[in-house]
C-alpha cells in the first residue's frame, strides 16, 4: 500500500495516477478520508504523548511529596495519575480505532503507475513494447487447435479432469505429462543459471501472507479458500516467496535477492466461458515458474529490464513467436507500478495468448510487509519485482499448435534432453 506521508507529499501525483488508472470517483473521496484520518491520528498521538508526560510528572511527584510529609498533596497527585490513566486509555482506544480505519482505507488505494505507463482503459490500449515477428507464422486453415491435437495424441484430458474435480482441471498423460515436467525443469534450470535461488513454498497461505502481496482485499473472488483452516490456495508463487522476508530489515549488501519457485497455481476465474477459454487457454489449476527479486530502489527498473530479457530468452530458446506489451493504466494489476505482458502467437487460433507478466511494485508490497533494508544509519523500504518464467498451460498450447506437423508435434530442441523424445505422437 502507499505510505500516508507519500500521499500527503505527492497528492497531485497520486491524483494523476488514479486518473490514469481510470479510478472511480469514490476512490478520490477515499483519498480525502485517508488524509483526514491521518490528521486525527497525529492529533490523538500528540494528546496521548502529552497525557503520558503529565502522568509521569505527577507520578514522580508522589514519592517526593510523601518524603516531605505532604500526604494530602501526594493523594491529589495520585488522583491526577488515576484520572490521566483513564484519559490515556480512552485516547489510545480511539487512536487504535483510527489507525485501523486508516489502514483499511489505504488497502483500497492502488499503486501509482510509473510515468511510462500509457493512458488507456482496456487491453486494446496497451502499448506494443516489442513487436512480434512479421509476418506472423501461418499454418493454414488445416492447422488444429491445441485441444484437438491433445485429443489426437492423448496429451491431456479435460473430461477426466471434470470427472475427478471439475471444469478447468486438466489431467496430463503420457508424453504430455513428460512435456509438462520437461518445461518445469528447463525453466528452473534457466533460472538457477541466472542466479535465482530455488524455493519450494507451501501451496496454501494465511491472511497476512495474502495481504502482504496485495491478493487481499483485492482478489478474494479469484482465490480458492479453505474455510476450516482460514487458508488460501496460492494463485501464484509470488505470494509465499515474496513474503519470505516480511517484517525483516535486510542489509544493503544482501540486495538484490533473487528467488525462483515452481508451484501449481489455483485461480477460480469466475465467469470464464466461450471459445477463448477452450482447452488450456484458461484453467483453474496450472503449473508456473515464478521469478522474484527484492531490490534496492535505485536499481529496480534496471532489474525489471533484466527480468524482461530473461523471459524473452526462454521464449527464444523454445522457438515460440512472441511480443511484449506495456500495460496501460486501466489494464494494470492493482499493486503494480509498471507491468509488461508477454504474449505468444497461437498459430491455429490465430490470436495472442498471454504467457507471462513481469512487474515492478516499487514499495507497494514492501510497505505492507514492512520489508526494509539498512544502508548505514538509513532504513528504507525495498522494491519488489516478479514475473512468470513461465506459465506452462499456454506454453504447452503454443508448442502443440506452432510445432504441429503431419508426423506429430516437434519438441523444441532445448527440451529434448528432458523429454527423451523429439516428437510427440
Amino acid at each position: 500500500m502507499l505510505q500516508v506521508n507519500f500521499i500527503r507529499a505527492n497528492k497531485e501525483r497520486v491524483l494523476a495516477g488514479l486518473k490514469k488508472r481510470n479510478a472511480k470517483d469514490d476512490l478520490f473521496q477515499t483519498l480525502e478520508s485517508i488524509l483526514k484520518l491521518d490528521d486525527d491520528r497525529k492529533r490523538l498521538k500528540t494528546e496521548s504523548d502529552e497525557a503520558n508526560a503529565e502522568r509521569n510528572r505527577f507520578s514522580a511527584e508522589i514519592g517526593a511529596l510523601m518524603k516531605q510529609g505532604k500526604k494530602e498533596e501526594a493523594e491529589q497527585s495520585r488522583s491526577q495519575v488515576a484520572s490521566l490513566k483513564e484519559r490515556i486509555a480512552s485516547i489510545e482506544e480511539e487512536l487504535k480505532s483510527t489507525e485501523e480505519q486508516l489502514t483499511e482505507l489505504l488497502y483500497l488505494i492502488p499503486n501509482i503507475p510509473h510515468e511510462s505507463v500509457p493512458v488507456g482503459i482496456t487491453p486494446e490500449d496497451n502499448e506494443i513494447f516489442r513487436p512480434g515477428p512479421d509476418p506472423l507464422p501461418n499454418l493454414g486453415d488445416a492447422a488444429l487447435p491445441h485441444w484437438e491435437i491433445a485429443a489426437k495424441y492423448k496429451v491431456f484430458d479435460l473430461e477426466l479432469g471434470v470427472k475427478l474435480t471439475g471444469a478447468g482441471f486438466p489431467v496430463y498423460r503420457g508424453k504430455g505429462a513428460k512435456l509438462e515436467r520437461a518445461l518445469i525443469n528447463f525453466f528452473l534450470d534457466e533460472a538457477a543459471a541466472a542466479g535465482y535461488e530455488e524455493i519450494i513454498p507451501p501451496l496454501m497461505v494465511n491472511e497476512d501472507t495474502a495481504r502482504g502481496t496485495g491478493q487481499l482485499p483485492d482478489k478474494e473472488s479469484q482465490m480458492y479458500y479453505v474455510g476450516l483452516d482460514n487458508l488460501y490456495l496460492i494463485p501464484t508463487a509470488e505470494v509465499p516467496v515474496t513474503n519470505i522476508y516480511r517484517d525483516q530489515i535486510l542489509d544493503v549488501s544482501e540486495l538484490p535477492i533473487k528467488m525462483t519457485a515452481y508451484t501449481p497455481c489455483f485461480r477460480r476465474e469466475a465467469g470464464s466461458y466461450g471459445a477463448h477459454v477452450r482447452g488450456l487457454n484458461r484453467v483453474h489449476q496450472f503449473d508456473k515458474i515464478e521469478i522474484v527479486q527484492i531490490a534496492h530502489p535505485d536499481k529496480s527498473y534496471e532489474i525489471l529490464m533484466q527480468m524482461l530479457e530473461h523471459v524473452a530468452a526462454l521464449l527464444n530458446k523454445l522457438g515460440l513467436p512472441f511480443r511484449i506489451l506495456r500495460l496501460c493504466g486501466g489494464d494494470m494489476g492493482f499493486t503494480s507500478a509498471l507491468t509488461f505482458d508477454f504474449e505468444v502467437w497461437s498459430a491455429a487460433q490465430k490470436r495472442w495468448l498471454e504467457v507471462s507478466s513481469v512487474s515492478n511494485f516499487e514499495t507497494y508490497q514492501s510497505n505492507r510487509m514492512k520489508m526494509r533494508f539498512r544502508d548505514g544509519k538509513d532504513i528504507q523500504l525495498v522494491h519488489t519485482l516478479n514475473g512468470s518464467a513461465l506459465a506452462l498451460a499456454r506454453i504447452v498450447a503454443s508448442i502443440l499448435e506452432n510445432n504441429q506437423s503431419p508426423e506429430g508435434v516437434i519438441i523444441p530442441e532445448v527440451l529434448r534432453k528432458y523429454t527423451g523424445f523429439d516428437l510427440l505422437n
